[in-house]
């Protein structure tokens, strides 16, 4: 018996740049800065990326604190990472078209010791769904319907 959980969105497109996803109930507006072709309203698809990783590992971390039986006060999250955007452009393939690299760094006010602040980090990246997406290949079945 499978306990898995099931997620989806639909999208529309307003724009060759922006687009209307729905979720749960929920609207989010995908744009693209000015410099990208877009009106720059909204996030683009890769800084989603990015917040949707830093809302995992704000779940994630308060779950594991929660067993390691201390409060992560002062919770942060801040992640970064560049893309070179001519793959996507069609100007050079010699580049993947997605993040060189990504740098998360987690700050809590809560006094920790190094090895708590080492197992608490350790769990978090194991047990993240989104980090575990990011860090290895997800079968993908893409189509035209």
């Amino acid at each position: 018996m499978s306990n898995s959980i099931k997620f989806s969105v639909v999208s529309e497109s307003n724009s060759p740049a922006k687009t209307t996803i729905s979720t749960r109930g929920f609207q989010l507006v995908v744009d693209e800065p000015e410099s990208l072709g877009g009106t720059n309203t909204a996030p683009n698809p890769v800084e989603y990326i990015l917040a949707g990783y830093a809302g995992c590992i704000n779940v994630v971390a308060h779950v594991i604190a929660k067993e390691l039986a201390f409060t992560p006060t002062d919770l942060s999250i801040a992640i970064e990472g560049e893309i070179n955007p001519n793959r996507l452009l069609g100007r050079d393939f010699t580049e993947r078209a997605g993040y060189k690299g990504l740098q998360v760094k987690v700050q809590t006010s809560a006094p920790l010791s190094e090895a708590l602040k080492n197992q608490w980090l350790k769990e978090i990246e194991n047990r993240c769904p989104v980090n575990d997406n990011l860090s290895n290949p997800t079968p993908i079945d893409f189509q035209i319907v």
